[in-house]
């Protein structure tokens, strides 16, 4: 099969066997696949990673159980050991022993085919098309702020970055109850935002007032030093940035503020799919560009450029993008 390889800072299309699945694992032909900014840095050299990467996606079952087969899904990322403490404690999320999609140990979606263990699938529903599902991932991530933090309905919540994990977030803290401000570098990105509700404060003219809530999204280092600043005594500070090295941390400031910081990475499917469902969360602005999977370095690239939102790459879809042009979705405004 085919398959994006990530090696030495350089990611390009290979050839390599497909996967075998294992007793209690589907097989699953994927139809698109997402860049994220945790690719991103595995690019760069996050994990010393060289594989298949890619752990946002939708597909279908091409083998398995007989309630799977045919069906279209998306999947959790986090593959445990189902033995451990952890996993007797229903913390699966945080095995010690886990493998990771695309991240660690699995190999990944950026691929035409992966392998997942059928306790880990989520069938699609049927009104939601693979340019939607394939946001399930990254939007579960924003969700599970709601299951660590009880932020209170009129609660004001700061969210810090504009990219892709941030204005999903913006959407599931003001579909919530939260009186969101969102503070970005993209101002082009105001109209939509703000018609959703949400406020927009462009970053030089971030807001003089603290926040209870802080939801750090920028992706980078800095970030966690501004969210600190925007945190009001005795506030939460989440943080959701994944950054390839060593942040500095103004810890006087978390003891004299009295600040909670709390760490948020992956969350439930379920929420997520219902919010889809639901329409309560817009993903249609938030796709930059299409490629098809031959064209994985031009992908990685644009989603590395600055102001880039969601890369989509087609991986075995019938509807993928032509290998001559990429599909660019213009940003609404």
């Amino acid at each position: 099969m085919k398959a994006a390889w990530i090696e030495g800072g350089r990611v390009e299309i290979r050839r390599t066997p497909a996967p075998r699945r294992r007793r209690g694992e589907a097989l699953i032909r994927v139809e698109c696949a997402g860049i994220c900014n945790t690719d991103l840095e595995l690019l760069r050299g996050y994990y010393d990673f060289r594989g298949i990467p890619g752990h946002e996606f939708t597909g279908v079952v091409v083998e398995g159980s007989p309630r799977w087969q045919g069906r279209r899904v998306v999947g959790e990322i986090n593959l445990a050991c189902g033995s451990c403490a952890w996993c007797g404690r229903s913390m699966r999320r945080h095995c010690p022993k886990r493998k990771v999609l695309g991240i660690r140990g699995h190999a990944g979606a950026l691929a035409e085919f992966i392998t997942l263990p059928e306790e880990n699938l989520h069938a699609a529903p049927g009104g939601l098309g693979p340019r939607e599902l394939v946001f399930c991932e990254p939007l579960a991530a924003a969700c599970e702020i709601l299951d660590q933090v009880k932020i209170p309905r009129g609660a004001r919540a700061a969210v810090l970055g504009d990219g892709k994990l941030g204005l999903l977030i913006a959407q599931v803290l003001q579909q919530a109850g939260s009186r969101v401000s969102l503070i970005g570098r993209h101002g082009e990105r105001r109209g939509w935002i703000e018609r959703r509700g949400i406020r927009f404060h462009p970053a030089d003219e971030a807001p003089r007032t603290r926040f209870p809530f802080v939801v750090e999204a920028t992706g980078s280092a800095a970030g966690l030093e501004e969210a600190l600043r925007l945190c009001e005594p005795r506030g939460t500070v989440i943080l959701k940035s994944t950054v390839h090295g060593k942040v500095e941390l103004d810890s006087a400031k978390v003891v004299v503020d009295e600040l909670v910081l709390i760490g948020s990475r992956c969350g439930r499917f379920e929420p997520a799919l219902r919010l889809l469902e639901q329409r309560q969360v817009d993903v249609g602005p938030m796709i930059d560009s299409e490629f098809p999977l031959d064209r994985v370095a031009q992908a990685f690239e644009r989603a590395a450029a600055p102001g880039a939102l969601k890369v989509l790459v087609w991986c075995s879809a019938p509807d993928a993008p032509a290998a001559s042009s990429a599909r660019s979705h213009a940003r609404r405004s």
